[in-house]
């Protein structure tokens, strides 16, 4: 089944940044919607960001606004979520799936790929 591999995540100070990768297994995907959810110790999972399948289309959670950009790269089947001004609260481990339409929403809906395994981010002094 197709799905997507995330990468990037890391340890990182207050206020650095971090770009995160979520590479899809197949092509296909790229016709698909992608959103980056997140889930910190404790919570429940939360939508982050999301892009529509031809990436003219973004939405964001209100608390990264202006912190976070998504973006995709159809050529490498790959879509980025450039992480700046990290807060600690930003601590979580993020995924990625296709959407069935790129909204941002607090829990998971319409996903349509299985969930990987998701990649680490700690921001912490």
């Amino acid at each position: 089944q197709s799905q997507f591999v995330e990468s990037g995540g890391g340890l990182v100070q207050p206020g650095g940044s971090l770009r995160l990768s979520c590479t899809a297994s197949a092509p296909t995907l790229d016709y698909y919607a992608v959103g980056w959810f997140r889930q910190a110790p404790g919570k429940e999972r939360e939508g982050v960001a999301c892009i529509s399948s031809g990436g003219g289309v973004t939405n964001y959670k209100d608390s990264v606004k202006g912190r976070f950009t998504i973006s995709r790269d159809v050529a490498k089947s790959t879509v980025y979520l450039q992480m700046n001004s990290l807060k600690p609260e930003d601590t979580a481990a993020y995924y990625c799936v296709a959407l069935v339409g790129c909204v941002v929403t607090t829990t998971p809906r319409n996903v349509l790929t299985p969930w990987g395994q998701g990649t680490l981010v700690t921001v912490s002094s």
